[in-house]
């Protein structure tokens, strides 16, 4: 005898395929002896619960709704503690295998389940701007956009580096200010082995040898009368390429005479490292290593830092063209596949270490560039995050360490090996407290 079709189930697929009934039109059973729950006490139930997809059905909604109605509910109706008209449990409970809580619970378990290490005064690289005093005597030393930094002279530098390696942070990068006089469209005072950089750089090593590493900037920018990192036609309004690499591995070869452990290469000139590479072997000095402004993005974070040097584009005036801001060599804020072209000429090129610039709002470049290369990866918490953390700091708004030690510490989940921060010296103070 043919079996009669079964009718079909109201309602529609629920999470992972299962049916999920409509409870308008539940037919609810009864049970011997005991009388039928309605629907709406189930359906309410399955809402009060926190009901979600995949977390709770309105099965377990029912269930829960049939142990309530019949005093059977295991659940404790109050907890002591809780202020007048919470929720309660018999009410309330969630039927959930999973709770991602369980793990948080513990402080000592938080410590042994956390998946970034935490950052180390070793991650840290130390940004030191350094002027001549013996050129600018008078020159306002403190970085008002910048509270807490300013312009060291020459033994200053010395000595704040060494107060920083007694708490851990054994690397510096300089970034001197030239003075104006010095400037010129050509930059040369890059290159000069008395200048401001090169006698840093002989200074530090001379007082602290291999105890301390020291990087390099290599831009014309500090050095240009135009402000740009590379030689103007001002004619075509253009920041010359190739030019300006023949002018940057001068620079790079007298601060690796100087005793430079790693050139920095900030410019974004293509074809650059690779130049600089090769410089730096012909002259003898294969072991310096090239550290690249991989991502360096033309971003408007950056101003506290050209106030510092007094190295932001000067406009030319209407006899000559120069150029207004460095989109035509830094990369778009809006390009994300670009980075990956600049890592792979790099890489090919020579580099040993490459660098995220900005840090915080290109924390997804930092992923990028982490899970494309073997390189060590070095991000740059910059001059604007810097002052808008010290800004908000000095108004009471945020906690300033507990602010900066997240900072660093997502630096670090989303990959970076380096952080240059202008914190580097005050966050390895909190962590040795």
């Amino acid at each position: 005898m043919a079996m009669a079709a079964r009718p079909a189930r109201a309602g529609g697929l629920g999470s992972r395929g299962e049916r999920r009934t409509n409870p308008s039109i539940l037919m609810m059973k009864t049970k011997q002896g005991q009388p039928a729950t309605s629907t709406s006490s189930a359906w309410s139930m399955a809402k009060g619960s926190g009901w979600r997809k995949g977390r709770l059905s309105f099965r377990a909604g029912l269930k829960k709704a049939e142990a309530v109605k019949m005093g059977t509910s295991s659940a404790p109706t109050t907890r002591s503690g809780t202020p007048e008209g919470t929720p309660t449990q018999d009410v309330c409970a969630q039927d959930l295998a999973d709770r991602p809580r369980r793990n948080r619970k513990s402080d000592v378990f938080r410590e042994a389940v956390r998946e970034t290490a935490p950052v180390m005064p070793a991650n840290l690289i130390y940004p030191l701007f350094v002027y001549d005093v013996d050129s600018e005597p008078g020159l306002d030393t403190a970085i008002a956009s910048m509270p807490g930094c300013k312009r060291h002279t020459v033994d200053e530098l010395v000595a704040e580096a060494g107060e920083a390696m007694a708490y851990g942070v054994k690397q510096v990068v300089i970034f001197p200010k030239t003075p104006d006089a010095l400037k010129s469209r050509l930059g040369e005072e890059s290159s000069n082995p008395d200048g401001l950089s090169q006698r840093c750089i002989r200074a530090l090593k001379e007082t602290y040898g291999d105890d301390i590493y020291v990087h390099t900037d290599v831009a014309l920018d500090p050095y240009s009368t135009d402000g740009h990192d590379g030689i103007v036609d001002d004619v075509v309004g253009k920041v010359l390429n190739d030019e300006t690499v023949a002018m940057l591995c001068a620079q790079a070869v007298s601060q690796a005479r100087a005793g430079a452990d790693c050139v920095a290469p900030s410019d974004m000139m293509d074809g650059r490292v690779g130049a600089i590479r090769s410089a730096l072997d012909a002259n003898g000095f294969q072991d310096v290593s090239i550290m690249s402004y991989c991502a360096k993005y033309a971003s408007a974070f950056y101003g506290p830092f050209r106030d510092a040097l007094e190295s932001a584009p000067a406009p030319g005036g209407q006899a000559r063209k120069v150029p207004r801001d460095k989109s035509t060599y830094q990369m778009d804020p809006g390009n994300f596949r670009e980075a990956l072209r600049e890592l792979e000429a790099d890489e090919a090129e020579g580099a040993d270490v490459v660098m995220v610039k900005p840090g915080m709002p290109y924390l997804d470049v930092i992923r990028l560039l982490r899970e494309n290369t073997t390189l060590p990866v070095a991000a740059y918490h910059v001059s604007g995050e810097y002052a808008m953390i010290k800004a908000a700091a000095q108004h009471g708004w945020v906690d300033e360490r507990a602010i900066v030690m997240e900072a660093l510490t997502c630096f670090k989940r989303a990959g970076a090996d380096l952080i240059l921060t202008y914190y580097a010296k005050q966050a390895a103070m909190w962590m040795s407290e």
